[in-house]
């Protein structure tokens, strides 16, 4: 009964994708970010902030994670991973029009992360990132 019944909670809790308009979908935005925005580093990540025109969107994400942090399974599970974080969490972000992109270093223990950890490091940096950005 109880594994219905959470399968029921978990059927009901609306899944919302981001929209094209919140990534960062093109070379020429991730090249801005890298070579126009502030970058920040935490143990597991790189993190470029660049602030761009006032248009409305609020923040937008582009991820990154190099061959060289493992197979595309891992890869990929990593880039959910950052996405889902960031989903969770956008309520809380400031509604600046900034360009967010998230590197993976390639020392990171993949296998290990999950969202908790994921959470508290990113939020904790992009928090940061942002208030520098704003002034």
């Amino acid at each position: 009964q109880s594994r219905s019944s959470s399968t029921v909670e978990r059927l009901s809790v609306p899944r919302r994708r981001q929209s094209p308009v919140e990534r960062l979908r093109k070379r020429e935005q991730f090249l801005a970010c890298y070579r126009r925005g502030a970058r920040y580093t935490s143990p597991n990540f790189i993190y470029y902030a660049r602030p761009r025109a006032q248009d409305g969107t609020g923040v937008r994400l582009g991820t990154t994670v190099t061959k060289k942090v493992g197979k595309a399974v891992l890869r990929t599970r990593l880039k959910r991973l950052i996405k889902e974080v960031f989903r969770l969490n956008k309520d809380h972000l400031q509604q600046d029009d900034v360009d967010i992109v998230v590197v993976a270093k390639k020392n990171i223990n993949g296998k290990s992360m999950n969202c908790q950890l994921a959470e508290r490091e990113l939020m904790r940096t992009v928090s940061r990132a942002l208030r520098e950005v704003r002034k």
